[in-house]
């Protein structure tokens, strides 16, 4: 090892790891001190290859680093002049196989303490808005709004996890990246903000929409920029498409969240979020450019929202649902989150809306609307068409509950399939949730009255009742919370009260006469689907102290059959 690396050995740390020939080192690292540059030495099999520095104390700064020859690789840096924040590393011909390899995170950044959990959640660091949710390249993938270095929301980039069935997922390589300015610069926060991404045109690769904000910045602090990717590892630098909010609606700054969907008209079509003095408002722009890239131009507001308080309609959505995208007869669905609403009935704020309507192109036709989850912790929702069938995942979690003072670590919900049945919307988990049942772990205890013991606490409970609106109430033992699942007279509900939070909103879908239940229990996490998903509910749970216990407090009469099984996430797979 070279003489330079031998000093200070006292506060020398070492990060190492076997690695395939070609690998390729992603690494955060800043200088502790304004006299030094923060610096990271590399050595293969004993000899250096090469090291990077940084000059920034203020934020952790990206640098990549090239290992041609496999072999065993020491990562070298002396912490009395650098703090590392993220490293790991990948063979860029089998990433999209095999995810990144993580070599090191610190106590800030540490990944949540879940081993049992089955839900995603990033590798490290912060995580938010689902964002190019698609199939590419035969397989699906989720990109999201993260930030690598806390557990609370900051400066914006893009994480990436690819799967083969919305549920075994696998980490790639940071994706989208703020600009050097704001890394520079963490005073002023912004980023890559929430998007969305399409297939290339006659190539393979996918081009991705998204929202930059930069605080302080005039006249606009959020704009809309795109990126592309041939390999669907990196992405090219980013080009404005439109550099500001059109003029003479009364908008306020807020002008985000591009989703990007090929129109019946055979035209590329994005609708944005935004709040005008009469409420919010969805924008709608559309291109005659078949690779999406340029020529973008405001074609009106396509939805209008007045109710609930003065909220910024955010991540909108639109798929069809019925029918080919040409299709006169194809019914869409527009989806969309409120920010800083609140249904004063129910106290719930952040609802997310799903309007069901004809679009053709330009405007859009309501026919009827209902709530997308009645637990309102399913937040940013966003859907595509796969394969005939619309598939979508959210956010597990609101805003309401955020605060910036604190760590909020995070998942994401279940994918859902979105099935149109006449005038409704069911939404019911995907079908491949099925291959997390690891063993029946009660189909008799619950509906005797008895206690069913939950293991680790990742389960689901299948109910079916007597009738639809059978009233029965579950109760589920947990050390910190006080949880439950009902039906009654007024509807369906889950109640939840966490530590000094007695008297919070009331979660409930009023009305709501099921008859069947679908429970998903995990550490942080409960999800209700009703009547094969006409009603759906989540709730974050706080912490990672998983549910110890479930059982009937009333109503056992009106259980036909009840199963609990064990769910068990095949990382290996």
């Amino acid at each position: 090892m070279a003489n330079d690396i031998l000093q200070a050995v006292e506060t020398l740390r070492t990060l190492r790891a076997e690695v395939p020939v070609s690998a390729t080192l992603h690494v955060w690292l800043k200088a502790t001190g304004t006299d030094e540059p923060g610096t990271m030495a590399f050595i293969l099999d004993g000899e250096k290859i090469g090291d990077v520095s940084v000059s920034n104390c203020e934020e952790y700064v990206f640098r990549p680093f090239v290992a041609v020859s496999g072999g065993n690789l020491s990562c070298v840096y002396d912490t009395a002049t650098t703090a590392v924040s993220v490293a790991y590393f990948f063979n860029a011909a089998e990433v999209v196989d095999k995810g990144i390899t993580v070599m090191h995170t610190s106590v800030a950044n540490a990944p949540a303490p879940v081993p049992h959990g089955y839900h995603f959640r990033p590798p490290f660091g912060w995580m938010n808005d689902p964002n190019g949710f698609g199939r590419f390249d035969g397989r699906p993938h989720l990109f999201y709004q993260h930030y690598s270095h806390g557990l609370r929301w900051n400066t914006m980039h893009w994480g990436h996890a690819i799967s083969t069935d919305y549920i075994h997922w696998h980490h790639m390589p940071i994706f989208l990246f703020p600009s050097e300015d704001l890394t520079a610069r963490p005073d002023r926060r912004g980023g890559a903000f929430s998007g969305s991404a399409i297939p290339l045109e006659n190539a393979a690769g996918i081009r991705v929409f998204f929202t930059e904000q930069v605080s302080e910045r005039i006249p606009e602090t959020q704009i809309q920029l795109t990126a592309t990717s041939h390999n669907i590892i990196t992405a090219s630098q980013a080009e404005v498409i439109l550099a500001n909010r059109p003029s003479g609606l009364g908008l306020t700054l807020d002008f985000r969240d591009p989703y990007v969907v090929k129109g019946p008209d055979g035209l590329w079509k994005m609708v944005l979020g935004s709040l005008s003095h009469q409420g919010g408002v969805i924008l709608l722009y559309e291109t005659d450019d078949p690779a999406a890239a340029t020529g973008w131009r405001f074609v009106g507001t396509l939805l209008l929202e007045e109710r609930f308080g003065t909220a910024v309609i955010e991540c909108p959505c639109l798929i069809p649902l019925d029918g080919p995208v040409e299709g006169t007869e194809t019914r869409w669905a527009l989806i969309y989150g409120l920010m800083n609403s609140l249904e004063t009935k129910t106290g719930r704020k952040n609802l997310t809306l799903i309007i069901v309507g004809r679009f053709d192109g330009v405007r859009f036709h309501r026919e009827f609307e209902q709530e997308l989850d009645f637990g309102t912790d399913n937040y940013a929702f966003q859907a595509f068409v796969d394969q005939d069938t619309a598939v979508g995942i959210g956010w597990l979690a609101n805003w309401a509950d955020v605060s910036h003072t604190i760590d909020f670590p995070t998942a994401m919900t279940l994918p859902r399939n979105l099935l149109l049945r006449g005038n409704e919307v069911l939404t019911p988990p995907v079908p491949a949730v099925e291959t997390l049942r690891a063993g029946m772990i009660d189909d008799s205890r619950l509906m005797a009255g008895e206690a069913v013991a939950l293991d680790d606490g990742a389960v689901e409970i299948v109910l079916d009742l007597t009738g639809p609106g059978a009233a029965v109430e579950l109760a589920f033992g947990h050390p910190l919370v006080t949880l439950g699942v009902g039906v009654n007279e007024e509807g369906l509900l889950i109640s939840y009260a966490a530590p000094g939070q007695e008297g919070g909103p009331r979660y409930i879908a009023t009305g709501a006469k099921p008859q069947n239940l679908r429970i998903f229990l995990d550490v942080g996490s409960i999800e209700v689907f009703a009547d094969g998903g006409r009603w759906a509910g989540t709730k974050r749970i706080e912490g990672f102290e998983p549910l110890q216990s479930v059982r009937v407090v009333s109503g056992v009469g009106a259980i036909r059959s009840a199963r609990i099984y064990a769910l068990k996430l095949n990382r290996a797979t």
